[in-house]
């Protein structure tokens, strides 16, 4: 078993009467390494100024996780595999919509991986498209979720 940690940390302005529901939520993301990631609510969720723009939303987190995680395995198997990765680009696309409860998900995620690779030993397009399914297969948060999770290489 391991565990991971995330802090979030918010504080009311002073000037910020809260039961309004005019507060500002900009908040601080810590991660166990000690990074931290400014971050709020989405501005397609609350309007700004509640919501900070330069921040990262938790949708916006959602989607770099599952892309990530993708990359991270795809790298592995393509390492093993002995093709030699030079690049990895994906331009990740979440949706939200509401599922059959009436609920606000994020109902679908498509990742659009483009890998460049150099080296004698290229893969054909079957060899990279079962490297990105065993990726997603593997992929720990995929796994983990209910969302639909698409990956459409370049």
């Amino acid at each position: 078993m391991s565990e991971y940690i995330a802090t979030i940390k918010w504080t009311r302005s002073a000037n910020e009467a809260f039961i309004d529901n005019q507060y500002s939520r900009r908040h601080d993301v810590t991660f166990d390494s000690g990074v931290v990631l400014p971050a709020s609510s989405s501005p397609h969720v609350v309007p700004v100024p509640m919501s900070d723009v330069s921040a990262v939303d938790p949708e916006e987190m959602f989607v770099a996780s599952l892309s990530s995680c993708h990359m991270l395995w795809f790298l592995g198997i393509a390492a093993k595999k002995r093709f030699c990765v030079d690049a990895y680009h994906d331009d990740a696309l979440g949706v939200m919509d509401k599922n059959a409860a009436g609920k606000m998900v994020m109902s679908v995620v498509t990742l659009r991986p483009h890998v460049t690779f150099s080296g004698e030993c290229q893969p054909t397009v079957e060899q990279l498209n079962a490297m990105h399914h065993l990726a997603h297969q593997e992929c720990f948060i995929a796994n983990s979720v209910t969302t639909d999770v698409r990956c459409e290489p370049c």
